[in-house]
């Protein structure tokens, strides 16, 4: 069975930034302009199963520093990708980690690097009883742990200087 959630309509394209605005929170003449916007966008209750796999597109914005996408289980982050520009001194990198009740897991910082800004990429993730496989677009391969052990992830978080164009669950 196949879920897909288109998270921007084209056209146009929104950043992240902008998914929580409304005309009622926009900048008027006679009011203070509103606090910046959310740069995180979530997604609930669409199950990442057993044998299933995740896949995200989007399109990085140029000059940003990174981007993240989590695989979350309630408060704890089972999977932490961080997509690095040029994060605190880290240069085109990925790296994955997790956020469990006891802090932060240690980083993996396997497979390449195939994100450039401004254009299109894909990668998926696939939920194993042991670990999340991450195949980036370029064919490399991220093995990481599933710490939790769980059979099923049900909300996702996205932030950072990206724009997301799909979500799918297959």
């Amino acid at each position: 069975m196949t879920l897909l959630l288109l998270l921007l309509l084209l056209p146009p394209l929104l950043p992240v930034s902008m998914l929580n605005q409304s005309e009622d929170n926009m900048e008027s003449p006679s009011l203070p302009p509103p606090p910046p916007p959310s740069q995180e966008m979530m997604v609930k209750n669409m199950p990442l199963k057993l044998g299933h796999t995740l896949t995200v597109t989007g399109i990085p914005k140029a000059g940003t520093n990174h981007f993240v996408v989590e695989i979350l289980s309630g408060a704890y982050k089972a999977l932490h990708i961080n997509v690095r520009f040029n994060h605190k001194g880290v240069l085109r990198q990925v790296v994955c980690s997790a956020e469990l009740a006891d802090g932060w897991g240690a980083e993996v910082r396997q497979g390449g690097f195939p994100f450039k800004y401004d254009e299109l990429f894909k990668f998926t993730v696939t939920l194993t009883r042991e670990e999340f496989l991450v195949l980036l677009s370029d064919g490399s391969e991220i093995h990481f742990q599933n710490s939790l052990g769980a059979s099923e992830y049900k909300s996702f978080s996205f932030w950072g200087g990206v724009l997301i164009r799909s979500f799918e669950i297959n």
